[in-house]
C-alpha cells in the first residue's frame, strides 16, 4: 500500500471506529423494543433534522449529482431544485400533523400501522400490503448500499469486492442491530455534518486555487465552445419540450419525499410537533447547502478539468478526484469517508425501517403485544436477516440493483406519498380509496419504469404517472364507498386542533 493509500485508510478507520462508538452509546440507552425502533419519540429538532437529510441522500449526492452536472450542466440541476423543495415541504405540511396524527391514532409507531389505524381497515390488508411493499424495495435498495460500498474499496484501494462489502455491512449492522433507531439516528448526524464540511470545501477550494468565480466560468465557457455544450444554461440552451420534460422529472423527484419511509419515520420520533419549525429549519438549510455543494463541484470540475487538458472517462468520480488533488491524503480519506457516510447513513435508516415492518407490522400481527425484550431482540435479529439477504443479492459486482435506487424512490413516491396527504388533509378518504389508490399508484410506477417502449416514448420520470394515478383512483373510490366513521372525524378534528396549538 503506497503512503497515500495507508493515510486515507487510516482516515477511513477512524471513521469507521467513530461510528462503532457512537453506536454503542446508543446501545446503552436503548432498552426496550419502543426505544429500538423509534428511539422513544425522543428525537431533538437538530437530532431528526440531519438524520433525516443523511439517511435521504446516498452516495448519490457525492458521486452522481456532481457526474451529471461536469457532464451535462445546469439543466440536470433540477433535481437538486426539486429536493430541496420537497425537503421543505416535507417538513412543513407532513410532519407536524403526521407527529401528532400518529399518536393520536393508538400511538402507532410505523407508517403501515398509522395507516391501519387511521383509516380504521379491519381487513389490515392496508397494514399488510404497505409492509410487504417496504420490505421488497428495501432490501433491494439496502442491496444496492452495499454493491456501491464493495466497487468504492475495490476502485480506491484496490480491494477484493466483497471484502470492501462486508467492511461497510458488518460496521453498519453492528451499530444499527445493538444502537437502534437511536444508533441510526446519532451515526446520521455525524455523517451529516462530515457531507456537507466536504461538499463545501471541495468546490470553495478548488475555485480559489482556478483563480476566482469569474476565471471558473470563462473555463466553463471555453470548454463548451469546444464540446458543443452548454453548462451554465438552465435550460440546456434554449425551450423544448423535450428540456421541458427534464425539467418537470428534475422537479418532481421532490415529490417522492411524502412517501419515503426513513424520512417519515423521523417525523414519528421527533419530540413535540412545537419542534418541528426548528427541524425544517435545519433540515432545508443542510439540504441547500450540500445540494448547492454538489452542483457547484460538476461545474468547477468541469473548469478544473478543462484547465488541466484531462476528460473523465468515469464522470461520477470528479468529486473524489478533485478531494484527492487538493488535499493531503488524511484529509483527502476524510472526503472519501463522507462518502461512505453517505452510503451507511442511507443503509442503516433502511435496515431500521425494513426490522420495524417486520417486527411491529408482520410479527405482531401473530404475536399480539410482544414483551418489550421480545421486541425489542426481534428488532436487532431482523436488521441481521435484512442484512444478509441485501449481502446475498449484492455479491454480483456486476448486479442491477443499484438500477433500482431511482426505481424504488417513485415507487414509494407513488405508493405512499398521495395517501400520506389524504390521511392529513382529507377526512373523507376511505381504507378502500386508499388501498386502490396505493396499489395502483404503485403498479403505474413500476410499468412505466420498466417497460422501455414508454419511456423512450414519454421521457417522464415514473413518479409523475404513479401520484397523478393514486390521487385519481384514491379520491373516486373513497366517494364510491362508505363514509368514515364519527371516530374517524373525531380524531381529525383532535389532530387540527393540536397542531394548531402552538
Amino acid at each position: 500500500m503506497s503512503e497515500e493509500h495507508a493515510y486515507q485508510m487510516a482516515a477511513i478507520v477512524v471513521y469507521l471506529l467513530g461510528m462503532l462508538i457512537i453506536g454503542y452509546y446508543a446501545y446503552r440507552r436503548t432498552k426496550t423494543g419502543r426505544d429500538f425502533l423509534l428511539a422513544g419519540r425522543d428525537l431533538s429538532p437538530r437530532v431528526a433534522a440531519l438524520s433525516a437529510g443523511a439517511s435521504d441522500m446516498s452516495g448519490w449526492l457525492l458521486m452522481g449529482l456532481p457526474g451529471v452536472l461536469y457532464a451535462t450542466g445546469l439543466i440536470e440541476a433540477w433535481i437538486a431544485i426539486g429536493l430541496t423543495l420537497g425537503t421543505w415541504m416535507n417538513w412543513m405540511i407532513v410532519a407536524p400533523r403526521l407527529r401528532v396524527y400518529s399518536e393520536i391514532t393508538q400511538d402507532a409507531i410505523t407508517m403501515p400501522a398509522f395507516f391501519e389505524h387511521r383509516f380504521r381497515d379491519r381487513t389490515r390488508l392496508l397494514r399488510i400490503v404497505s409492509a410487504i411493499i417496504i420490505l421488497v424495495f428495501f432490501v433491494f435498495y439496502v442491496a444496492s448500499m452495499m454493491v456501491a460500498s464493495g466497487a468504492f474499496f475495490e476502485s480506491t484501494f484496490g480491494w477484493n469486492y466483497m471484502t470492501g462489502l462486508l467492511v461497510v455491512a458488518a460496521v453498519t449492522l453492528t451499530y444499527t442491530a445493538f444502537g437502534g433507531f437511536l444508533g441510526a439516528s446519532l451515526t446520521d448526524v455525524a455523517q451529516g455534518l462530515l457531507m456537507v464540511t466536504a461538499l463545501i470545501a471541495v468546490p470553495i477550494i478548488a475555485t480559489v486555487q482556478l483563480g476566482g468565480p469569474g476565471q471558473v466560468v470563462s473555463l466553463i465557457n471555453e470548454a463548451d465552445l469546444q464540446a458543443g455544450l452548454n453548462h451554465l444554461s438552465f435550460t440546456g440552451g434554449g425551450f423544448s419540450g423535450a428540456s421541458m420534460l427534464v425539467i418537470i422529472s428534475g422537479l418532481a423527484w421532490g415529490l417522492g419525499y411524502f412517501g419515503q419511509p426513513h424520512i417519515l419515520a423521523r417525523f414519528f420520533a421527533i419530540r413535540t410537533h412545537q419542534e418541528v419549525k426548528t427541524a425544517r429549519r435545519i433540515g432545508t438549510s443542510w439540504v441547500i447547502l450540500s445540494m448547492g455543494g454538489a452542483v457547484i463541484t460538476g461545474l468547477v470540475g468541469a473548469a478544473w478539468f478543462h484547465n488541466a487538458g484531462e476528460t473523465l472517462d468515469n464522470e461520477e468520480t470528479v468529486f473524489l478526484l478533485l478531494s484527492q488533488i487538493l488535499f493531503h491524503p488524511f484529509i483527502a480519506g476524510l472526503v472519501l469517508a463522507a462518502v461512505l457516510a453517505a452510503i451507511m447513513s442511507t443503509m442503516s435508516s433502511q435496515l431500521l425501517v425494513s426490522a420495524s415492518a417486520l417486527v411491529e407490522d408482520i410479527y405482531g400481527l401473530f404475536k399480539q403485544n410482544p414483551g418489550e425484550r421480545a421486541q425489542l431482540w426481534a428488532g436487532r435479529i431482523s436488521v441481521v436477516a435484512v442484512t444478509v439477504i441485501a449481502v446475498l443479492i449484492a455479491q454480483n459486482p456486476e448486479s442491477t440493483v443499484l438500477d433500482l435506487v431511482g426505481f424504488a424512490w417513485a415507487g414509494f413516491g407513488a405508493a405512499f406519498g398521495p395517501m400520506i396527504l389524504m390521511a392529513l388533509y382529507w377526512k373523507r378518504v376511505t381504507a378502500m380509496g386508499a388501498l386502490a389508490g396505493m396499489v395502483t399508484g404503485a403498479a403505474v410506477s413500476y410499468i412505466w419504469g420498466i417497460i422501455p417502449a414508454i419511456k423512450e416514448a414519454i421521457n417522464l420520470y415514473e413518479i409523475v404517472p404513479g401520484v397523478v394515478v393514486h390521487f385519481v383512483v384514491a379520491i373516486v373510490v373513497s366517494l364510491l364507498t362508505r363514509k368514515p366513521d364519527s371516530e374517524i372525524d373525531a380524531e381529525f378534528a383532535q389532530m387540527q386542533e393540536t397542531v394548531a396549538t402552538k
